[in-house]
């Protein structure tokens, strides 16, 4: 389950197809403490509907006006706002600063074509990295993946930091694969963890064969793959947009995990155990021959060194770790081969 601000091509195609006519808003410059990143989008429906947020309530009123007036004439544009300072404080930020966000109607006028969209969206359910590709001078569109493109280096290189922008008059809107995050072993840690993954944004699944801890009524509404891990983490396909924790304390449970997490380019490997338990795993993974460089990407003890006693601080310390390594791959093990 993808939390509903990381799908707002999905919600405009629905809007678009039950023929409510839709515009999507999107950030594609800041300056200063902008209240939301450039990419971030906000659907707005003819009927005055919305969904997302380009300013985090600072400039959305006039956002959507304009919105209205683009599904009226059929005609995309650029907009530039400033936010003060107060209002700036009002979404939780010291100081203001300026975005740009451009406006396209949905299948109307020189606006983002139905048929684009429709390929956009089936190319993020196929978990495809996509870049769209729009000229705000000339409102050219396409969709840049694998295949050859003039803006092919470019493109690549934005999906590869996962930061929307501008390459001349074209502005690049990456659309990775949702990040996911596969936790290994059913127990009191895996219940706040799954929770606190969804709605930071990951598609959460639980592995774990032990039907009486995987059971539906411990977690409810989750994904559960009740096999080993080894061949669950195969099925699922662990990439470089995958975290994998490990917290059952059952070396035969955890051990063929680490072993298929570290054969990928999955992102983040954690482990929970001690520095004792952590060393002992470490000398049966050595004697299983896989190598100190491999091994030096386990984070362990797993998660932020922050006091964590409950199952719920613990697995805030695992999901700050988490982020950290995700957004500052510099301080990450092995990045110059497994950056994100």
């Amino acid at each position: 389950m993808t939390a509903d601000h990381d799908s707002i091509p999905e919600i405009a195609l629905d809007w678009a197809r039950a023929d409510k006519g839709v515009a999507l808003a999107t950030v594609i410059e800041t300056w200063g403490s902008a209240p939301r990143p450039v990419g971030s989008q906000l659907a707005i429906s003819a009927e005055a509907e919305i969904m997302g947020s380009v300013s985090g309530g600072c400039v959305e009123g006039a956002v959507v006006a304009e919105a209205l007036d683009a599904l009226e004439d059929g005609t995309p544009r650029v907009l530039t706002y400033g936010v003060s300072d107060d209002d700036a404080f009002a979404v939780g930020l010291a100081c203001g600063g300026t975005i740009r966000v451009m406006v396209e109607p949905v299948g109307r006028g020189q606006g983002l074509p139905l048929a684009m969209l429709e390929a956009l969206t089936a190319a993020r359910t196929a978990r495809e990295a996509t870049v769209y590709a729009v000229n705000t001078q000339s409102w050219e569109r396409r969709l840049i993946g694998a295949g050859p493109d003039p803006l092919l280096a470019e493109a690549d290189a934005a999906r590869h930091a996962d930061k929307s922008g501008f390459a001349g008059d074209w502005f690049l809107g990456v659309h990775n694969p949702p990040l996911r995050m596969v936790v290994v072993g059913a127990v009191h840690i895996a219940q706040p963890l799954l929770q606190m993954a969804r709605i930071a944004g990951y598609d959460a699944t639980l592995v774990d064969p032990r039907e009486a801890f995987a059971a539906d009524a411990r977690f409810p509404g989750e994904t559960i793959v009740r096999d080993w891990p080894d061949a669950a983490l195969q099925q699922i396909g662990v990439d470089a947009r995958t975290a994998v924790v490990t917290l059952t304390h059952d070396p035969k449970l955890d051990d063929p995990a680490i072993r298929v997490a570290l054969a990928s380019e999955c992102f983040y490997l954690g482990c929970l155990g001690s520095n004792r338990t952590h060393a002992k795993r470490l000398d049966r993974l050595g004697a299983e021959g896989v190598s100190a460089a491999a091994m030096a990407r386990i984070h362990a003890p797993v998660g932020a060194d922050i006091g964590a006693k409950s199952p719920s601080e613990i697995a805030i310390a695992i999901l700050a770790q988490i982020t950290e390594r995700l957004r500052r791959p510099a301080t990450r093990p092995g990045v110059a081969a497994h950056a994100a």
